[in-house]
């Protein structure tokens, strides 16, 4: 069905080099053609996990990112509790990921050496993108920090393309470069929404952080993508679930050590107790922290399986705006001009992108 949607677009950019009429609408029309046959492809259960998915992935990941400013807004001081809450669910997508051996023929994947050295790599990274993003909340708001959290979009591309050899066309260059600017008017407008309790040293860390993390974030999608490459050579389901228990898992131990090590968990008693809301709400936001999370993990897992790794990043991105709207709404985050400004030049890199990854578009 790929290769009917290449050869489609193939013949949409004949048409035009050959100077046959060729008007947007004419592409909406072939684009709606496209859509039908893929569509017609797929049985309905298909297309239901795949909504279900991206809803996971929209609705779950934008809800964890507000729990996380919740806990900090009410009293809540460890960045590594946060980080820790981020991995804690791993049983999560275990639970789902044995049953498949039992019920639907699937042998786990052989686990080497080098397979495992690679997981525990990427568990690494995962725990240390889990504490920088902790950082970035802990001092900025949820909207600023899940704007700048769309810069993940643009190192997805780059080491994708430095480390996958995925190849970049003009759209998604333009991408890179809109997401980089709206991510610069940020930078511009930094005094209008810092916290009173943040000092200018923290919220610029807090920045710093986060571009960081997202940087890191763009690492491990690449990475991720290398393994199924050089060691795995197969994408199902139960594959790819492999290797997010697998790192989520790593990750798990590797935070729970820096847990341990700054002694943290010992301070949760305290912490519960003069949480705004009381011992109750601590544990509900900690808890629910954790399941939201994990349910945008395997609603990105999902997708990457059932579309592409293409629409996983898509919606990986699409859901950055999305928290920054609810952040406003539920958590009554500033939102200047700037923002505003910033929030709509996001939506159009992220359109920008996504032209450039559609069926048809001629990769340079």
């Amino acid at each position: 069905m790929q290769e009917q949607l290449l050869e489609e677009g193939d013949r949409m950019e004949e048409e035009v080099s050959s100077g046959i009429s060729f008007s947007p609408l004419v592409w909406v029309s072939k684009f709606q053609t496209m859509a039908r046959e893929a569509y017609k492809s797929k049985p309905i259960s298909h297309w239901v996990l795949l909504l279900l998915s991206s809803l996971g992935m929209l609705v779950a990941f934008p809800a964890s990112s507000l729990l996380s400013r919740v806990y900090y807004a009410n009293g809540g001081t460890s960045k590594w509790i946060i980080s820790w809450v981020a991995v804690a669910g791993w049983p999560i997508p275990a639970l789902i990921l044995f049953p498949t051996y039992l019920f639907f023929n699937a042998s786990p994947s052989p686990l080497n050496l080098y397979l495992f050295l690679s997981y525990v790599f990427l568990g690494f990274l995962s725990a240390a993108d889990n504490l920088m993003y902790a950082y970035a909340y802990a001092y900025l708001p949820a909207s600023t920090a899940s704007l700048l959290a769309s810069s993940s979009l643009v190192f997805s591309a780059l080491f994708g393309f430095l480390i996958v050899k995925n190849k970049l066309n003009a759209s998604m260059i333009n991408a890179i470069v809109i997401i980089t600017a709206a991510m610069a008017l940020i930078a511009l407008d930094s005094d209008s929404d810092r916290y009173a309790s943040v000092s200018n040293s923290q919220y610029i860390w807090g920045f710093v952080w986060d571009i960081l993390a997202s940087a890191l974030h763009g690492l491990i999608f690449a990475l991720s993508e290398l393994i199924f490459v050089k060691f795995l050579g197969r994408r199902s389901f139960h594959v790819v679930l492999e290797q997010q228990v697998m790192v989520s898992f790593l990750a798990f131990v590797f935070t729970t050590i820096g847990v341990i090590v700054n002694k943290d968990f010992q301070g949760m008693v305290s912490e519960a107790k003069t949480f705004k809301g009381g011992e109750s709400a601590y544990n509900q936001v900690l808890i629910w922290g954790t399941i939201t999370f994990q349910l945008g993990v395997l609603g990105g897992t999902a997708v990457l399986y059932l579309a592409s790794t293409v629409m996983a990043g898509v919606l990986n991105a699409v859901r950055v705006p999305l928290t920054s709207i609810a952040a406003v709404i539920l958590l009554h985050d500033p939102m200047s001009g700037f923002k505003i400004l910033s929030l709509v030049i996001t939506f159009w890199g992220f359109a920008s992108y996504i032209y450039g990854t559609a069926p048809g578009t001629k990769l340079s």
